[in-house]
Formats: C-alpha cells, sequence, structure tokens
C-alpha cells in the first residue's frame, strides 16, 4: 500500500488549515473560505484519481471488459 497518498494529503490539510487561519485572523474571510474550498476540491481530485485506479484493478483482476 501506498503510505504517501496520505502523507500528501495531511500535508495539504495542515498547510490549508494554516492558511486559512491566518487569512481569517487578518479579516480576509472570504479568502480564507476560498483557500478551503481550493484545499477540499485538491483532496477530491486525489481521491478520485485514486477510486479510478481501484475501479481499473478490479476490472483487470476479474477479466471485466
Amino acid at each position: 500500500m501506498d503510505i504517501d497518498i496520505l502523507f500528501k494529503i495531511a500535508g495539504i490539510g495542515i498547510v490549508i488549515s494554516i492558511l486559512s487561519k491566518v487569512l481569517d485572523e487578518a479579516g480576509r474571510k472570504e479568502q480564507a473560505q476560498m483557500t478551503t474550498l481550493v484545499g477540499v476540491v485538491i483532496v477530491l481530485m486525489m481521491v478520485i484519481q485514486l477510486i479510478s485506479q481501484l475501479f481499473t484493478n478490479v476490472k483487470t483482476m476479474f477479466q471485466l471488459h
């Protein structure tokens, strides 16, 4: 199992949360919300790619066409 993806997701989460907190404290709530939204979208894209790989592996394993 590739554990690197978990570290990437955790790293993105930490960076986004720190950035969001800093922007929120600076009075830029809109930018903080957009930063959080961008972080969620990036992680969702990573998860979607992993799910796609999973379905490809299942199709290959069971020789489905």
